[in-house]
């Protein structure tokens, strides 16, 4: 049965950065949308191109989409609800409250806890019953990870409320949190009713993306979602055998199927053809989930393109210096831990002190490297042990408190923002370890990297604002933003693939840097299947999209690009790591 035969009311798309969900759930909203469905498709990721996939303004309110009658779009834009939510807290307070009262709330209103809890109330709101007039709401989500911080949050924040009586401070007063509370129960029904919600994990033919479904598809079954599916995304077939590129791919993706993990296996499943061309617009979106396509192969003559440089030549530049910070991001998918672990062992090999950490909540890096490297430390920052390691020190440094109080202390320290404040401490220890060799940072998907610049930038203000000394020579202060601001302490790698979201969603997250008045130093190219000259015809019409991927990048997004051939097995294992340095 296809997963829009019959279709529940709300559908959650999901699963590991760069493996077709926004492409797959726009053209699912688009076809229950042209099949008379009233349908409102959301963005639940901060990083999302729906806007380029349709062809519209993205709003935090529903916006029509031009040539599909029934289909609106909607992005939980993190800003917009945070102003909306601080607005609606300073009014449950009343006339009663004196200016002083609704200053300091707030200020406690400007936290990243704020912002988490600000755009789970919209997102809360959708799955309750303001939305009721669609037929059905399709969530395009942030990669796993994310994802499943945000679909526990009904089940922590309707616990937290439930056992706390005394006050949320972080989040204002109690009374802002319990007005909430109605929706916040609503919102954990509605998830854990197979007769309304369906999550459909996404999945490329590739043994890390199955392998992170499976988890995925673990953890929301504790968390009691239980109606679920698999799609695969992107299945090729070769139709030249002989053409050693397209042998690899194919054979690459049937071996991933054939090992498919226990947990998928008990789920029925979609598999979704490779297209010639990206996802972008209403044709392509439709055609992404039909039975066939016409190629249109480019003429040899339109392939060329003058040779790039080496991700060897990228390592040579970086250790040109015994220091310092290289953070590789970009969108979930792209390679970035594979970038990240390759360049911590070339900079070893070069007598360097390393230390490879990651960010992300899907934490890759063990399974990439696949065993310890002598010389090398290699560390996480685990969400859940950072937290327990913050609240521990937090009690530990209030032990003049009384009973009461540290009981008081404790609740208030059980709530699920404390994720945030304890992950960016832990990220500001690893960045100012960087004084003393280097630390190779794998960051988390690009939706969950801004959240950590926003919490860089929000401490940078904080402590200006508390000593504007700082910002002098008064005090020798520096803080996470400004060491990411210093082009000699810190090197950002943007990895992208020759496709137009991943490198829109570069372009996207360079112009937050560079807001943030940090300039990327170089990007990374990834998989270039035109490098490994394909002779297979879906194959050689995919190559156009590449090579106008090369020129825009080249025409005015960097001037310090470095690419990496597609390689034929993936490249897992120190042997293969190091022999893409070699390349």
């Amino acid at each position: 049965m296809h997963w829009l035969d019959k279709p529940q009311r709300f559908l959650f798309f999901t699963g590991k950065g760069g493996v077709g969900k926004t492409s797959i759930s726009a053209a699912s909203a688009i076809a229950l949308a042209d099949a008379g469905k009233r349908v409102l498709l959301v963005s639940t990721d901060a990083a999302s191109n729906l806007d380029e996939m349709l062809g519209i303004t993205l709003q935090n309110v529903p916006v029509q989409v031009p040539g599909v009658p029934g289909l609106a779009c909607i992005n939980i834009d993190p800003d917009v609800a945070t102003l909306a939510y601080r607005q609606r807290v300073i009014d449950q307070m009343g006339a009663v409250a004196s200016a002083a009262e609704k200053a300091a709330v707030t200020e406690q209103l400007s936290g990243a806890c704020t912002t988490e809890i600000a755009s789970f109330d919209e997102f809360s709101s959708l799955l309750a019953q303001v939305h009721s007039h669609y037929d059905h709401i399709v969530f395009d989500t942030a990669p796993s990870g994310h994802t499943l911080r945000l679909l526990s949050l009904p089940k922590a924040w309707s616990g937290f409320l439930a056992n706390n009586d005394q006050g949320a401070s972080c989040l204002g007063p109690h009374s802002g949190l319990k007005m909430q509370e109605a929706r916040f129960n609503q919102a954990l029904a509605a998830l854990s009713d197979p007769a309304r919600t369906t999550v459909i994990l996404v999945a490329r033919p590739e043994t890390s993306a199955l392998q992170e479904a499976a988890r995925t598809s673990v953890e929301l079954l504790a968390l009691g979602l239980s109606n679920q599916r698999l799609i695969v995304n992107g299945v090729f077939h070769a139709s030249q055998p002989q053409d050693p590129i397209a042998r690899a791919i194919e054979q690459q993706g049937a071996k991933a199927l054939a090992a498919l993990p226990q947990a998928l296996a008990l789920l029925q499943r979609d598999d979704v053809a490779l297209r010639s061309v990206d996802s972008v617009g209403l044709a392509a979106l439709r055609a992404l989930l039909g039975d066939g396509e016409h190629l249109i192969t480019p003429h040899l003559g339109t392939l060329q393109l003058h040779a790039q440089k080496s991700i060897a030549a990228l390592l040579e530049d970086l250790a040109q210096q015994d220091y310092g910070l290289v953070m590789v991001m970009g969108k979930g998918g792209v390679g970035k831990t594979t970038i990240a672990a390759a360049l911590a062992l070339g900079l070893l090999a070069k007598g360097k002190t390393v230390h490879l950490s990651t960010t992300d909540p899907a934490a890759h890096l063990a399974q990439t490297l696949a065993q310890e490297v002598p010389g090398l430390r290699v560390s996480r920052i685990d969400p859940k042990v950072e937290t327990q390691r913050y609240i521990d020190k937090m009690m530990a440094s209030k032990a003049a408190l009384s009973s009461d109080e540290k009981a008081l202390l404790l609740e208030d320290l059980q709530s699920p923002c404390t994720e945030e404040v304890a992950v960016f401490h832990a990220f500001s220890h690893l960045v100012a370890q960087a004084r003393h060799g280097f630390v190779v940072l794998d960051t988390a998907p690009t939706g969950h990297s801004l959240l950590l610049m926003d919490a860089a930038g929000a401490y940078h203000r904080q402590i200006l604002s508390t000593y504007p000394q700082a910002g002098g020579a008064a005090l020798s202060l520096i803080t996470p933003l400004m060491r990411m601001q210093d082009k000699d302490y810190t090197k950002i790698i943007l990895v992208t693939l020759p496709e137009s979201t991943p490198v829109s969603q570069a372009a996207a997250l360079q112009e937050d840097l560079r807001r943030a008045k940090i300039e990327p130093y170089a990007w990374v190219l990834n998989r270039s299947v035109l490098a490994a000259h394909p002779s297979d015809p879906l194959l050689r019409a995919r190559l156009q999209g590449e090579v106008a991927q090369m020129r825009r990048i080249e025409a005015g997004l960097s001037s310090n690009l470095f690419a990496i051939a597609f390689q034929p097995e993936p490249p897992v294992g120190l042997h293969a790591l190091r022999s893409l340095l070699a390349q």
